[in-house]
């Protein structure tokens, strides 16, 4: 138990350090916007899709290989893959809006519109 504990810890150091280190270049509520956001994709998403796969697997591994001669067992994993299928759904939902939000709001974007001011298309004084 103190060994995965300590196993644990050191891989929560490792995701954290990124973090840490650029927490000293925010200087204004836009970089801390991006940096929120950025945390949410870069970190976060990816480590639950990490954890709904490994139940998704691990419910299948229950069903089909532990759960042969047992109905309980194959309960047991079917429910572990529905669960890791709601996860999935869920983290794609999120992750679409968190995208949507990040589109919308341009986080970190200072400099206007791409291609300039909108214009009419009608050239006056020329």
């Amino acid at each position: 138990m103190k060994k995965a504990l300590a196993l644990s810890s050191v891989a929560l150091a490792a995701l954290a350090a990124p973090l840490i280190s650029s927490a000293a270049t925010i200087s204004n509520i836009s970089d801390v916007g991006s940096f929120i956001i950025n945390t949410i994709n870069g970190v976060l998403v990816p480590v639950l899709f990490a954890v709904a796969f490994i139940v998704f697997i691990w419910g299948a591994f229950d069903v089909f290989i532990l759960g042969a001669n047992s109905e309980e067992v194959k309960d047991k994993g079917k429910n572990l893959m529905l669960w890791g299928l709601i996860g999935f759904f869920v983290m794609v939902s999120v992750w679409g809006l968190v995208n949507i939000l990040t589109g919308t709001v341009s986080f970190g974007n200072s400099a206007g519109p791409a291609q300039g001011t909108p214009t009419t298309g009608v050239q006056i004084g020329q």
